[in-house]
């Protein structure tokens, strides 16, 4: 959701403003006004020129705007006997303008994702309908309907012993029927349960 709010903060690199030879040149209390002018034209864009309303609006006495004032306008133009930041007035135009793009953006994203989801949907209902887990009454159906198939294919019947002529399945099939003993005895191993020969 978009927000029709004024950007909050603007981006300073030190570096850029100490390396300018006019805020090298400042004393400390015109330093003190410009970044006070700075921060009043970021909020409320521009500032009257006229020293006497400035250091109304700036709530300082007005001997120090006079004395200062003249160290701190190479920062700021004046437009219609009003004071503006250039260099910040540029980024502010920036940073609407990087808005208007992201909202056109995301405008644009948004009429493509509804069109692939429109298409989807006009697929969808030339089909015929399947069961879905969405639809809660028919995953109740299935539920109660067992998914194991039962067997109708006839048992093959067990062949008697010896009718396939393998001596293991005659072997195996004679020691299913007889004890331990018997079975040693069948199949002539030396050993019989218990007992060593």
């Amino acid at each position: 959701m978009s927000q029709n709010r004024s950007a909050p903060a603007y981006q300073e690199y030190a570096a850029a403003l100490l390396a300018q030879l006019p805020f090298r040149t400042m004393s400390l209390q015109a330093r003190g006004l410009l970044y006070t002018m700075r921060l009043e034209c970021w909020v409320n864009i521009r500032l009257p020129h006229a020293p006497y309303d400035l250091a109304k609006v700036l709530g300082v006495p007005h001997a120090q705007i006079i004395d200062s004032l003249a160290a701190v306008m190479p920062f700021f133009h004046v437009v219609d006997d009003f004071i503006v930041s250039p260099e910040l007035e540029n980024y502010r135009a920036y940073l609407a303008d990087r808005k208007d793009k992201q909202s056109r953006g995301g405008k644009m994203g948004s009429a493509i994702t509804n069109r692939k989801r429109d298409h989807a949907t006009m697929q969808d209902s030339n089909k015929v309908p399947s069961i879905t887990p969405r639809d809660s009454r028919l995953t109740r159906r299935v539920g109660r309907v067992s998914l194991v198939k039962s067997n109708t294919e006839k048992p093959i019947p067990k062949q008697s012993s010896g009718t396939r002529g393998d001596p293991f399945v005659s072997e195996y099939e004679a020691a299913e029927s007889c004890s331990a003993d018997a079975y040693a005895q069948a199949s002539g191993s030396r050993h019989v349960l218990g007992s060593k020969t």
